[in-house]
C-alpha cells in the first residue's frame, strides 16, 4: 500500500496514542492497537489478527518467523478468518486452502474506542468478480475486533444474492504455548470428532486432550468453551463462543511441520491451533438476504 494511502487511512481512522495503521511486515500495513490493558496488531490483509500481548500474561498468540508476507500468500500464524471452505475446496484442488479473504484486502469501516478503555476494529469485505470464479455468491462479510482484557472476534456473514448458500467458516487461532507436548486441552470431553489423519474417522474424546503427535480433529457438536492449560507458562487461555457449532484443535507436529516452507522445523513445538467455526456437517445454510454471526471471545489468566 502507498504511503499516501496509508496516510489517508490514518486521517480518516486513527486514535492519537491508541491505534494508527503503519507499515507492517511486506510492507503490508497494520493497524496497531495500545492501551492499558493489551497491545495488538491486525493486517488489513486477510483482517488478519498477528499479535494480542495481554497485559495479564503476555503474547497469547504464534507467528511464525518464516511466514509468507505478500499478497496472494496466506499469513502463518495469529487468526486467519478461513471461508467460504475449510480446508481443501472439494470440488477443486486449485482453489486457495481454507477460502479466499485470508488472502483478500479487506476495508477499514471503523477504529473505535469504548467507555471500557477496549478499542473496537470493524472490517469488511464482499464478493467481486475474483471471488466469484472460486464461489459463484454475492456475499458481505463483516469482522468486528475488540481488543481489551478479552479478545471478542465477531464474524458477521450475510448472504446478498437470491438463492440459498452452504458455508464453512473458522477463526484458525494459533496460540503460543511454551511446549505443545506439556499443554492440555479441556472442555471436549465426551465430544465427538472426526480425525483428520485417518480420512475423517470418527471418534470420541475421552478425558483432557493432550498433543503427543500429528492432531486434526475436527469436533462436531461442540458448542461450549475450551480452555488451554499451559504450565511451563503457568497460564490458562479460554475460547468462550456463539454461533459455532465446530472446535478445531491441529497441530503439525515435526511431520508436518517439516513440509511446511512457512515454519520452522522446531515451531510446532511452541504452538496450537484450537479453533471456533462450523466446518463439514456443521456448515451453515443461508437463505437470501438473510445473515449468520459466529462470535469469539479470548481471554487469558495466570495459574499459580
Amino acid at each position: 500500500m502507498e504511503p499516501d494511502k496509508i496516510s489517508a487511512l490514518n486521517e480518516q481512522f486513527s486514535i492519537p496514542g491508541i491505534a494508527e495503521i503503519v507499515r507492517g511486515n511486506g510492507d503490508l500495513p497494520k493497524i496497531h492497537i495500545a492501551t492499558k490493558s493489551a497491545i495488538a496488531e491486525i493486517y488489513i490483509y486477510g483482517a488478519q489478527v498477528t499479535s494480542w500481548i495481554s497485559a495479564r500474561v503476555g503474547e497469547v498468540l504464534f507467528l511464525s518467523e518464516k511466514s509468507y508476507w505478500e499478497a496472494g500468500r496466506a499469513i502463518r500464524g495469529g487468526i486467519p478468518v478461513c471461508f467460504p471452505w475449510f480446508r481443501a475446496k472439494t470440488d477443486n484442488p486449485h482453489a486457495p486452502s481454507h477460502g479466499f479473504v485470508r488472502i483478500k484486502e479487506w476495508q477499514v469501516e471503523s477504529i473505535a474506542r469504548a467507555s471500557d478503555d477496549s478499542v473496537c476494529v470493524s472490517l469488511s469485505t464482499e464478493s467481486n468478480e475474483t471471488t466469484r470464479r472460486w464461489w459463484p455468491y454475492d456475499f458481505r462479510l463483516e469482522y468486528r475486533i475488540s481488543v481489551g482484557t478479552s479478545l471478542r472476534l465477531e464474524l458477521r456473514m450475510e448472504n446478498l444474492g437470491q438463492s440459498a448458500l452452504l458455508f464453512e467458516e473458522a477463526l484458525h487461532t494459533y496460540f503460543k504455548v511454551m511446549n505443545v507436548k506439556e499443554a492440555k486441552v479441556r472442555g471436549l470431553d465426551g465430544v465427538a470428532y472426526l480425525d483428520n489423519r485417518e480420512s475423517n474417522l470418527e471418534k470420541k474424546q475421552l478425558g483432557e486432550l493432550t498433543i503427543s503427535k500429528q492432531t486434526d480433529n475436527a469436533y462436531t457438536h461442540a458448542t461450549g468453551a475450551v480452555e488451554i492449560k499451559d504450565p511451563l507458562l503457568r497460564r490458562n487461555i479460554r475460547t468462550d463462543k456463539q454461533g459455532s457449532s465446530s472446535t478445531i484443535v491441529w497441530n503439525p507436529w515435526q511431520d508436518g511441520a517439516s513440509s511446511m516452507p512457512d515454519m520452522d522445523n522446531e515451531e510446532w513445538r511452541s504452538m496450537l491451533c484450537v479453533e471456533g467455526g462450523n466446518i463439514l456437517s456443521s456448515a451453515v445454510t443461508l437463505a437470501p438476504l438473510q445473515n449468520h454471526t459466529m462470535t469469539i471471545t479470548i481471554s487469558a489468566e495466570e495459574i499459580s
